[in-house]
């Protein structure tokens, strides 16, 4: 990591492919916690694996916590962190962006991919 460069050293992790969502997913729940499986219901297309690495990075970095239940079975919750939720302006945004220029995101990809080569 790049511990004097904000843009490197934050968002690098926070920008990843599962990060952003992890984070939406969790603030537009409309409950305080979601359980693991809630979160893999949502994100059908992230293995367990992936989705539990992706916690993981969220919770070193102070996101999101974790609360074990020492119950039979074991539950665990996740929940936002303050700063994590001081990042939702910021990333709705982003998704509000990301509605209104998808269509000429795609037409310019589609553009691209139909040119050759060099």
């Amino acid at each position: 990591m790049f511990p004097a460069c904000p843009v490197r050293n934050v968002l690098a992790r926070l920008c990843d492919k599962w990060a952003l969502l992890v984070i939406y997913i969790l603030a537009r729940s409309g409950e305080e916690t979601m359980r693991f499986k809630d979160l893999k219901q949502q994100l059908p297309d992230i293995s367990q694996r992936m989705l539990t690495m992706t916690l993981r990075t969220l919770e070193e970095d102070g996101y999101v916590t974790r609360t074990v239940y020492s119950e039979i079975p074991p539950r665990v919750e996740y929940a936002l962190t303050a700063r994590a939720r001081s990042l939702m302006p910021v990333l709705d945004s982003l998704l509000q962006w990301a509605v209104d220029h998808m269509e000429d995101v795609m037409r310019d990809r589609k553009v691209a991919m139909a040119q050759p080569k060099e």
